[in-house]
């Protein structure tokens, strides 16, 4: 019998760190949590080590790593900072990453993994839309392996297993239309945070509930797609399919498609990942047509929902002007749930962030650093007659 795959999970407290540890726990005899990491949430990080015993966890915020080194059940070393996380990574005792880290702070470390020889799972869109030129690089110089743990990108990937990729002629991403599908545009500046945050389908982090409900959640997709899959953005589409069961489709050059489907549940793709090659049972809930009764599909309104007009512009733009539309993004969500903009302005600071970059087509690692942090710094400042 083989021993458990150990697993490094990046963002343990978040909700899909959450979700896999879940189904760690159900399946025992397959992985172990080896490490642990967050970001500021050192209670519940606390009760992870003290439910799983990893051998090590990461304090991202340093200053809370020394109140955590006096609390936390002996036997787990605790690490501090990026240098920390970036240690973990590489270890030889770790044989595969799952990131699932918010936003920009996900790329270094999953380069690191990657660099390291380490299959990832990757959770973390915000990777692959910022530095996809350099992930999959690394991924193919490195000759490992970069699973998607994304419903929509599981998706395509268990309906591209056993094609050719010359036989692909689009993706179809999936989309639920979030809180306000139905939601006249001229009600959006008075969308509340609370209302913002009550998606109609999935539970999730604050970030990406937000994302949802101005569609650049699927934006951010259609990006990670180009890079995963190497379809051309003009093959790659979204539909709005509000029921969430069919997760994403594959057309092919015969006309033919294939679609994945399943219960909105996001431990199904993360079991896929963390199992592949195989699929094992899992007790999930199961899709029961008849209860469905229909399932329903229409095209997404880009001009109610500019970001995702504003991902696809970005794509096309390409070079670094994704990497500046993700760090606009990540500031003007930021700032709506701080109360500090209205809803209906966040395409507006992404627009202006994109307008005046001129993007670099050749760029390092420390160039998209020094970018975001740009980007980041002139996002807070936008002027308000662009707030539209």
């Amino acid at each position: 019998m083989t021993s458990p795959r150990s697993i490094a999970i990046l963002g343990s407290t978040g909700s899909i760190g959450r979700s896999s540890l879940e189904v760690i726990a159900a399946f025992p005899d397959r992985f172990r949590a080896a490490y642990l990491c967050a970001h500021r949430n050192i209670d519940l990080l606390r009760e992870q080590i003290n439910r799983f015993r990893p051998r090590g966890a990461v304090v991202l915020d340093g200053e809370r790593a020394d109140a955590l080194r006096r609390t936390a059940a002996p036997g787990t070393e605790i690490l501090a900072g990026i240098e920390g996380l970036l240690e973990i990574v590489g270890r030889d005792d770790v044989g595969l990453v799952l990131s699932a880290l918010v936003g920009f702070a996900g790329l270094r470390p999953t380069l690191r993994a990657l660099e390291a020889g380490k299959d990832v799972a990757l959770a973390n869109k915000e990777t692959l839309v910022v530095g996809g030129e350099l992930v999959m690089t690394a991924a193919r110089k490195a000759r490992v392996r970069l699973l998607p743990v994304d419903s929509e990108h599981s998706a395509i990937f268990q309906c591209l297993r056993g094609e050719e990729p010359r036989t692909v002629a689009r993706l179809v991403l999936t989309a639920s239309g979030g809180p306000f599908l139905t939601l006249p545009r001229e009600r959006f500046s008075t969308v509340t945070v609370a209302e913002a945050l009550n998606h109609p389908t999935w539970r999730m982090g604050a970030k990406i509930t937000i994302d949802s409900a101005t569609l650049m959640n699927k934006g951010l997709e259609v990006i990670e797609a180009y890079w995963l899959f190497g379809v051309p953005p003009e093959n790659i589409e979204v539909v709005v399919h509000p029921q969430s069961v069919i997760h994403s489709m594959v057309e092919f050059v015969d006309g033919s498609m294939k679609a994945q489907m399943g219960m909105p549940d996001m431990k199904l793709p993360i079991l896929y990942a963390l199992a592949y090659p195989d699929r094992p049972p899992a007790p999930s809930r199961r899709v029961d047509l008849a209860a469905l009764g229909s399932l329903t599909f229409q095209a997404p309104d880009t001009e109610k929902f500019e970001c995702l007009a504003l991902a696809f512009r970005a794509l096309e733009a390409g070079g670094t002007a994704p990497a500046v539309m993700n760090a606009a993004n990540e500031v003007a969500v930021q700032m709506f749930l701080d109360g500090e903009i209205p809803f209906s302005a966040i395409p507006g600071v992404i627009r202006e962030s994109l307008d005046r970059h001129v993007p670099l087509r050749a760029f390092t690692l420390d160039d998209l650093e020094r970018i975001d942090g740009d980007t980041r710094r002139q996002a807070r400042h936008t002027p308000a007659t662009t707030l539209t």
